[in-house]
């Protein structure tokens, strides 16, 4: 019985593995061709009548922070009379509004608003909807109340949209403006970098999938209002859109030519707050829809419902499980067959993962020095498995949530004060 559970886990764990490093080749291609539609695009943005665009910028309580992102804002590079950038200050307690109302009073096109009635102090997905009720732009741009999107940012997205019809919205890349700060956000950055180039460049490389993130998107208005807003209940709000959107025979492209710096938790315990927050939206999102899969009108979807539910589910339970043998095998002679293979099939594993790292890192400019292999390494044996003992938890918190019926709550990462990251 150990020899059969053990020869699932390796199973499902090169899966992953191997797939991931087939997600890393396209991001990779995707990267050397992404920029060749620009000058095409930039000749009909010349010749069109442009949209007009409403930036919606959900915030709790983030005074530390606005100033550096409304000043980011006032500085986009698209026409003021078609832009309007939206604070919204939901449940504020703190100077974020004041902040604002002093760029508003220098700036026409940013406005600040309160949520009230039914859609205060319920969380950011409630917030964005307040926004779409008291907005009409044709294009709908969402940012984290931490971001500062460098000049062209949203008219990079806006200009994807414009130039492809099939595009129901289009997603931007983000990187990380306090990389260096503490070891954590080393790891952090890494991750970003990987994430970008397998997961978003990659998926869509290959099946012209890719997923909404919670910042540096843009999205038609005509979509929202279909859908009906943003899933309240979703504590990755983002994921729950992007099949949405997909079902509704769009896709989403990934144009990584628009670029957003955000701020990542400095400390442990932000961040494990954080993306427990983010393993149990994902969670949600693959229990919502697991059921639904057959009867979704695009089947193409359906594809990555079940990566969702490799990576939350299966995948961590073959980390998990072979793991648990291996060290009762330490103690008890389980009479495992495969023996010295399994060393070897570790060694393996280890290399293909520091491979596909390395080809995502090598993609953006002086990030593959020997400072962040040794960081990469050191990842391996921290890092991710930190994140195994996240998700056990983060399904714990889920399935206890849903068992009580209780209502999702609004959770803002703690900020720091940081540099400047826009250009």
């Amino acid at each position: 019985m150990a020899n059969l559970l053990f020869y699932v886990s390796l199973i499902i764990i090169w899966i992953m593995l191997i797939y991931h490093m087939f997600l890393a080749q396209g991001g990779y291609l995707h990267f050397k061709r992404y920029e060749k539609v620009i000058p095409s695009w930039e000749e009909k943005m010349k010749k069109v009548e442009l949209p007009t665009v409403s930036i919606f910028i959900p915030a709790h309580n983030e005074e530390v922070v606005i100033k550096q992102t409304l000043t980011a804002m006032s500085r986009l590079y698209y026409p003021k009379d078609k832009l309007e950038v939206i604070l919204i200050c939901d449940n504020c307690s703190d100077g974020t509004k004041d902040i604002g109302e002093q760029f508003a009073k220098q700036f026409p096109f940013i406005r600040i608003m309160e949520t009230e009635g039914e859609f205060k102090g319920k969380g950011k997905s409630s917030a964005l909807n307040y926004a779409l009720q008291h907005s009409n732009a044709e294009v709908i741009v969402v940012y984290d109340a931490d971001n500062t999107p460098e000049r062209r940012a949203v008219w990079n997205l806006v200009m994807g949209l414009v130039n492809d019809p099939n595009a129901g919205a289009m997603v931007g890349k983000f990187r990380v403006i306090n990389a260096n700060h503490t070891w954590l956000t080393k790891f952090i950055n890494i991750e970003t970098i990987c994430f970008q180039w397998m997961a978003q460049a990659g998926r869509y490389y290959w099946f012209n999938i890719t997923t909404i993130p919670g910042t540096n998107f843009a999205i038609r208005r005509e979509i929202m209002e279909q859908l009906g807003g943003w899933d309240t209940s979703a504590l990755a709000e983002d994921t729950e859109l992007t099949i949405r959107v997909y079902n509704l025979g769009y896709y989403i492209r990934f144009f990584p030519a628009a670029i957003t710096w955000e701020q990542e938790p400095e400390t442990f315990k932000v961040w494990w707050k954080q993306r427990t927050r983010w393993a149990r939206g994902n969670q949600y999102v693959v229990l919502k829809f697991l059921g639904k899969m057959f009867s979704l009108k695009h089947k193409k979807i359906m594809f990555d419902i079940f990566y969702f539910f490799f990576t939350y589910f299966l995948f961590f339970f073959g980390v998990i499980l072979s793991n648990m043998i291996f060290i009762c095998n330490l103690f008890f002679d389980l009479d495992l067959q495969i023996g010295n293979v399994a060393l070897v099939l570790w060694g393996m594993a280890f290399l293909l993962f520091i491979t596909e790292i390395m080809i995502s890192l090598s993609i953006e400019s002086n990030q593959l020095s020997i400072k962040n292999i040794l960081y990469v390494i050191g990842m391996y044996f921290t890092y991710s498995q930190m994140w195994i003992v996240l998700v056990v938890y983060a399904l714990f918190l889920e399935i206890k949530r849903v068992l009580r019926k209780e209502e999702q709550v609004w959770y803002k990462t703690e900020r720091f004060k940081v540099g400047e990251g826009g250009k």
